[in-house]
C-alpha cells in the first residue's frame, strides 16, 4: 500500500513508490558494522560506559534461572509503580521497536499518521501491517517544533517522538496534548525522554488523556539496546489488545531483570545525574559546533535529547572523511524530511567531542 506524504502545510500528496523515498529501515547501527568496530561511535545513541557494573551483574545474575520460563510479574510491577499506574496500564516489550510492531497489527486504524523528522521504525512496522500512512512534515524553519493543526482531524492513530529523535526537539506537553481526542490513538515515543533532566514534558503516568499511548526504552540510557527492553502505558484496553498481538514470553529472564533493576529509586536518581550531565556535555558540543558557522555549519536548536541533528553543506563527503579520520556519525538524509545535507552526532564527554571537533575541523577543509 502507498505512502502519503503531506508537508507541514497541507499540500500536495506524493506515494513512496513515486520517488523510492528514504531507507526507512537504516539506522545508526549500520554506520559502524562491517569494520566500523574501531571507529569512535557518534553515530548511535546508546549512552557510552553502560550497561553499569551494578547492572551488568544483576543482569549475570539471572542466567542461573535461564531453564524456566520468563515471568514479567514483578518487573510489570515495578514498572507500574515507577509511573504510579496499575499494572493493567503496563505492557513490558522487547524494546520499544516491538511496540510499534504491535501497535501496527494489534489495532484497528483508518488514516494513521506519523510526524516527521522521526525515528523511522513506527512507519515501517505500519506499512508492513498493510496500512497507508499519512505523513506530516516539520520545517527547519519552524525549529522542527510541532504545530498540532498540522495533523489531519480525522486521523485515527498519530506517532510522535518527544524528544524527537533526530532533531532533539523536547515538544511542550501542552502541544501534544492537543492531538488527543476520542477516537484516536496518540502514541508519544518517549524512548529519549529519561535523558532530560527532570524528564520535563513527559506524559508518562497520565491516566487523564484519551487514547494515550507512551513508549518507553530502557535500551539508550542503560546500555541494553543487545538485550531488548522496552514497555507501553496505556489505558487497559490498549493494553489488552496489544497483549493479544504479543508472542508468549516475548522478553526474556534477563530483560525482565533489567527492566525492575532499571526503574527502581537508585537507577531513576542515577539516570538524573546522567541526563544532567548530558545536558552540559551537548552545550559543549554545541559551542564547539558553532565555531564552524562560517562553513556553513548549522544546528537544529534548541536541543534537548543526547544527540544533535546538523546540517553541513556535502555532508555526504564530510561523513566520509571523518570515517577516513576515525569517527562515525549519523547520515540523516534516511529521515523523511531531512535531506542528504544532515548528519545525526551523538553526545559525548569533553574528551571525545573535543578529538571529534578537531577532526569534523579538517574534514571540513
Amino acid at each position: 500500500m502507498g505512502i502519503t506524504t503531506m508537508a507541514a502545510t497541507p499540500t500536495a500528496m506524493r506515494t513512496e513508490e513515486d520517488g523510492g523515498g528514504p531507507d526507512l529501515r537504516h539506522h545508526g547501527d549500520a554506520e559502524v558494522r562491517d569494520g566500523g568496530a574501531a571507529l569512535v561511535d557518534l553515530a548511535v545513541n546508546v549512552r557510552t560506559g553502560t550497561p553499569p557494573p551494578w547492572l551488568r551483574e544483576e543482569i549475570a545474575a539471572s542466567l542461573s534461572s535461564l531453564a524456566a520460563y520468563p515471568d514479567g510479574r514483578a518487573a510489570r510491577a515495578a514498572v507500574a509503580a515507577r509511573h504510579g499506574v496499575p499494572v493493567e496500564r503496563v505492557l513490558l516489550t522487547a524494546g520499544a521497536a516491538e511496540a510499534f510492531v504491535l501497535l501496527a497489527r494489534a489495532l484497528k486504524v483508518r488514516r494513521p499518521v506519523v510526524v516527521h523528522p522521526q525515528f523511522t521504525e513506527p512507519e515501517a512496522a505500519l506499512r508492513d501491517a498493510g496500512h497507508t500512512v499519512d505523513r506530516v512534515l516539520l520545517r527547519e524553519r519552524d525549529g522542527f517544533r510541532l504545530d498540532p493543526a498540522l495533523v489531519p482531524e480525522d486521523a485515527d492513530l498519530v506517532v510522535v517522538g518527544n524528544p524527537t529523535n533526530p532533531t532533539s526537539v523536547l515538544h511542550p506537553a501542552s502541544a501534544l496534548l492537543r492531538l488527543a481526542r476520542p477516537g484516536r490513538t496518540l502514541v508519544v515515543d518517549e524512548a529519549f525522554m529519561d535523558a532530560v533532566p527532570g524528564e520535563r514534558e513527559s506524559l508518562a503516568g497520565r491516566r487523564d488523556v484519551p487514547g494515550l499511548v507512551v513508549l518507553r526504552s530502557l535500551t539508550k540510557t542503560w546500555g541494553l539496546a543487545g538485550l531488548r527492553i522496552g514497555y507501553v502505558l496505556a489505558e487497559p484496553e490498549i493494553i489488552s489488545r496489544l497483549e493479544q498481538a504479543q508472542p508468549l514470553w516475548a522478553v526474556s529472564t534477563p530483560a525482565l531483570v533489567a527492566a525492575r533493576a532499571c526503574v527502581s529509586p537508585r537507577a531513576v536518581a542515577e539516570a538524573e545525574a546522567a541526563a544532567l550531565r548530558i545536558a552540559t556535555d551537548r552545550e559543549f558540543l554545541l559551542s564547539g559546533l558553532s565555531t564552524f558557522a562560517e562553513r556553513g555549519v548549522r544546528v537544529a536548536t534548541p536541543a534537548e535529547g543526547p544527540f544533535l541533528l546538523v546540517r553541513i553543506p556535502g555532508a555526504a563527503e564530510v561523513r566520509s572523511r571523518l570515517r577516513d579520520l576515525g569517527h562515525a556519525v549519523r547520515r540523516g538524509d534516511t529521515f523523511p524530511g531531512l535531506g542528504p545535507e544532515w548528519i545525526r552526532v551523538a553526545v559525548r564527554d569533553r574528551a571525545t567531542t573535543a578529538v571529534f571537533l578537531k577532526a569534523l575541523g579538517t574534514a571540513l577543509s
